[in-house]
C-alpha cells in the first residue's frame, strides 16, 4: 500500500474513534439529564455550556426548587470525551441568588465554568418568566449555544 492509503486509513480510524467518543459522552449527558428529571418532579433545571477550542469545554446542570434553592449542581469540565459530571454538594441547599451574584465561586479561576453557570442561571430565569410555565422539569431542554 502507498503511504497516502495508510494515511487515509489512519484518518478513517481516528474519525471513527472520535465519533464513538462523542456518542458515549452524549449518552452520558442524556442519562444524567433523564435521571434528574425522574428524581425531581418540581422546580426548574438550567443547563449552561462554555465551548472551548484550546481551553476546556464545560457543561453545568443546576436543579432548583420552586423557591429557588439549589437541589443539585453538576459540572462536567474537560478536554476529553471521557469527562463525567461531578456533583458539587457544597452548593446544594443554598439559594440560587448566591450563585447568581458570583458565578465564579464555582470556577476556581476558570472562566469557562463561570460562563456556563451564568448561562444555566439565565435559562432558569427564562423558564420562570414564561407566564404559562409551572414548576416542573418535564419538557425543559438543555441550553442552546
Amino acid at each position: 500500500m502507498a503511504i497516502w492509503q495508510w494515511a487515509l486509513l489512519l484518518l478513517a480510524i481516528v474519525w471513527a474513534l472520535q465519533a464513538a467518543g462523542v456518542w458515549m459522552q452524549m449518552r452520558h449527558y442524556t442519562d444524567v439529564f433523564k435521571g434528574i428529571t425522574e428524581k425531581y418532579k418540581d422546580g426548574f433545571v438550567g443547563a449552561g455550556n462554555s465551548r472551548g477550542r484550546l481551553k476546556k469545554g464545560t457543561i453545568v446542570l443546576i436543579v432548583v426548587t420552586p423557591d429557588l434553592i439549589v437541589r443539585r449542581l453538576l459540572i462536567m469540565s474537560g478536554r476529553s470525551v471521557f469527562t463525567k459530571f461531578k456533583r458539587h454538594e457544597e452548593f446544594e441547599g443554598r439559594p440560587l441568588e448566591e450563585i447568581r451574584a458570583d458565578p465564579a465561586i464555582l470556577g476556581e479561576g476558570e472562566t469557562g465554568v463561570a460562563e456556563a453557570v451564568k448561562r444555566a442561571v439565565e435559562q432558569i430565569d427564562a423558564a420562570r418568566s414564561e407566564p404559562d410555565r409551572q414548576p416542573g422539569l418535564s419538557g425543559l431542554s438543555a441550553a442552546k449555544a
